[in-house]
């Protein structure tokens, strides 16, 4: 594995052979995702709810970019662009993840490279997301890309 920097300036182990990003967009894409995203949320019972779920959301803007070696999807961020009073418009990363086998090669930084330029390319000035507040190694991850902690989130079940 070769090194480089991170856009927030750590160093990183990257693959030689970079994955391919595109889209989900297709049925069978978005079922091919299920193994990767039951690691960020386990409750997800299979393919086919985790496709109800993205076509439900898609309604509301929802894109899912995914890093696909071969037809493995070894990450994916899933985002939609919004608009607050507070921030303007907005682009927020809903999902984020890597195939633990795949993490610390550089995979989560690329997507998030990606999804800042499309952001950025529609005029979109701010990008968010949430972690949980035990996530130490995701929340190492965002400062080292240059995200900074702007807000606590709060919540209650209904």
């Amino acid at each position: 594995a070769s090194r480089r920097q991170t856009r927030g300036g750590g160093p990183c182990r990257c693959r030689v052979s970079a994955p391919e990003l595109r889209r989900a967009e297709a049925d069978r894409d978005v079922e091919a995702c299920f193994p990767l995203m039951q690691q960020l949320r386990p409750h997800l019972a299979d393919g086919t709810e985790l496709l109800a779920r993205v076509r439900r959301q898609e309604a509301e803007g929802y894109r899912l970019l995914v890093a696909w070696r071969g037809d493995t999807a070894v990450g994916a961020a899933g985002y939609r662009f919004q608009e607050n009073l507070i921030r303007g418009r907005f682009v927020y990363v809903d999902d984020l993840v890597v195939l633990d086998s795949e993490r610390r090669s550089g995979i989560g930084a690329v997507l998030l490279d990606e999804v800042a330029r499309v952001a950025k390319s529609a005029g979109y000035g701010w990008l968010t997301l949430d972690t949980a507040l035990n996530n130490v190694l995701g929340q190492r991850f965002y400062f080292r890309w240059g995200l900074l902690s702007t807000a606590l989130h709060f919540g209650k079940v209904l």
